[in-house]
């Protein structure tokens, strides 16, 4: 559980730059990568944006981006001006940033991913990628985001907004991707994950509706997780102090 007064502000910074540099350094390191005859993927229609892996691996960079930002706003300026003005409102930013999308997002491309590589790696993941992308990358991209996600969990109190705008929010953003993978296979003829070529119209509503609606679980997890961190770390608190950026 998180300490009763929480990680102090320099702390909080020091985590998100260093998690930032480390998403910037990965992120640099995808986009070089060179494609293969056999895997034209970032030279087809779409490029790496059709893929939800480089979408949250660049979604994740700009959340500990803006995570650091607030934190200097939050050491420079006095406590009474960061309650209000562009320092609130970049803090609010930040937290519904976090619980609506890279909470829900991550938790999801860590958990697919290794649930279809486990069950068949070809289906998602196929074994001649390793000769394109080193391992440590794939791991950087499918299994170093989630522990990552809960640094953030224990570093920071992530208000959650009311469940209604966080699901809705989380929902068009994930109809948005939808109809993006859509769009790609009519314009190219080509789908995004090899499992959806092995699969009929029904098979491949069942499949986009399942993915789909697992998103809301995973973000009553988020919500849940963060309610027991810091309601225990509330009460163990006996005199109310500055926590890390609240």
């Amino acid at each position: 559980m998180a300490s009763a007064t929480g990680p102090g502000p320099k702390i909080c910074l020091l985590a998100h730059l260093m998690i930032f540099a480390w998403y910037l350094f990965t992120l640099w390191t995808n986009c070089s990568l060179v494609s293969s005859d056999r895997h034209p993927g970032v030279r087809s229609y779409g490029g790496r944006w059709k893929y939800l892996t480089f979408i949250n691996l660049v979604m994740q960079t700009i959340f500990f981006g803006l995570a650091a930002a607030v934190d200097v706003i939050h050491m420079v300026l006095p406590v009474k001006q960061t309650r209000s003005g562009a320092p609130r409102i970049l803090a609010e930013a930040r937290d519904f940033y976090f619980t609506a999308l890279s909470f829900p997002i991550c938790t999801f491309v860590f958990a697919s991913f290794w649930t279809l590589y486990i069950y068949n790696r070809e289906m998602v993941y196929p074994k001649f990628l390793d000769d394109i992308i080193p391992v440590w990358l794939n791991h950087a991209l499918h299994t170093v985001i989630m522990p990552l996600l809960l640094v953030q969990m224990f570093l920071q109190n992530n208000k959650y907004p009311s469940r209604l705008k966080g699901i809705v929010f989380l929902a068009l953003f994930v109809v948005l991707y939808l109809l993006w993978v859509l769009w790609v296979h009519h314009v190219s003829d080509i789908w995004v994950y090899p499992i959806m070529a092995h699969l009929g119209p029904g098979g491949l509503c069942l499949f986009l509706g399942g993915a789909s609606l697992t998103v809301v679980p995973l973000y009553l997890l988020g919500e849940k997780l963060n309610h027991m961190i810091w309601s225990t770390a509330e009460v163990l608190r006996p005199v109310q102090t500055e926590k890390c950026l609240e």
